[in-house]
């Protein structure tokens, strides 16, 4: 079974989860655009009423599009579940986030939610973060050059995300540019990096994700899916 398919059968599972009235974070990416279809046929087809504060421009137009009611954090402050997609995870449920550029947005809606559901295929399951892919860090572009200084210092290769389809770096929804910083062969400690990230000036948040997820569903290869909860 191929990833697209994967991400169609974790995003059934998380609509599946979903009950009438509940208040709902709503992700961004591919992933998560598969659980915002299945959730909008069970409100089509079934009458069920959610509502949902999304994480992203992209996000906040899907949901428009399939008819869903969005709403805000001064709104709603208070959500009963979060779902996302990751490019990392690991045994610990710790994450790496931020492929689409999102990781801000996406980390203050998670903790806001009562339950934060992770939806990934099985490519995205490392033993050690940073193995596979690098950490995002949303930089004041000012701040570029200071910030990259720092990331070398602290034994990162740091790279400035550049446009697919524009010239110029990748800006995201607050107007800042987004640094991958790389860690060749993984991560020796996700915590004290976060930590580190946390106190350089100049950066806005980062893709660590960590001990923020109550639920990873895994679209596995066989076509199951794997509900994974933490203890």
């Amino acid at each position: 079974m191929n990833q697209d398919e994967q991400k169609k059968r974790v995003g059934t599972a998380v609509a599946q989860m979903i009950e009438s009235g509940m208040r709902l974070g709503i992700g961004t990416g591919s992933t998560a655009a598969c659980a915002l279809e299945a959730l909008a046929r069970r409100v089509r087809d079934e009458g069920l009423r959610v509502t949902g504060v999304p994480t992203s421009f992209a996000s906040e137009r899907l949901m428009r599009q399939h008819g869903l009611t969005v709403s805000t954090l001064d709104q709603t402050p208070e959500l009963d579940l979060a779902f996302d997609g990751a490019d990392e995870f690991d045994p610990l449920f710790n994450l790496i986030k931020g492929r689409g550029a999102a990781q801000t947005r996406e980390k203050i809606v998670a903790t806001q939610a009562a339950r934060f559901v992770v939806l990934v295929d099985a490519s995205k399951r490392v033993a050690r973060l940073g193995e596979k892919m690098p950490v995002p860090v949303e930089v004041v572009p000012m701040a570029f050059a200071p910030v990259e200084r720092r990331l070398e210092a602290l034994g990162l290769r740091p790279v400035l995300r550049m446009g697919k389809a524009k010239d110029g770096p990748v800006v995201t929804d607050q107007g800042f540019w987004v640094v991958d910083a790389h860690a060749d062969g993984g991560l020796a400690d996700p915590a004290a990096l976060a930590a580190a990230l946390d106190a350089t000036p100049g950066v806005l948040d980062h893709g660590l994700f960590l001990g923020m997820a109550t639920d990873v569903l895994v679209g596995e290869a066989d076509g199951n899916v794997s509900h994974l909860t933490r203890p």
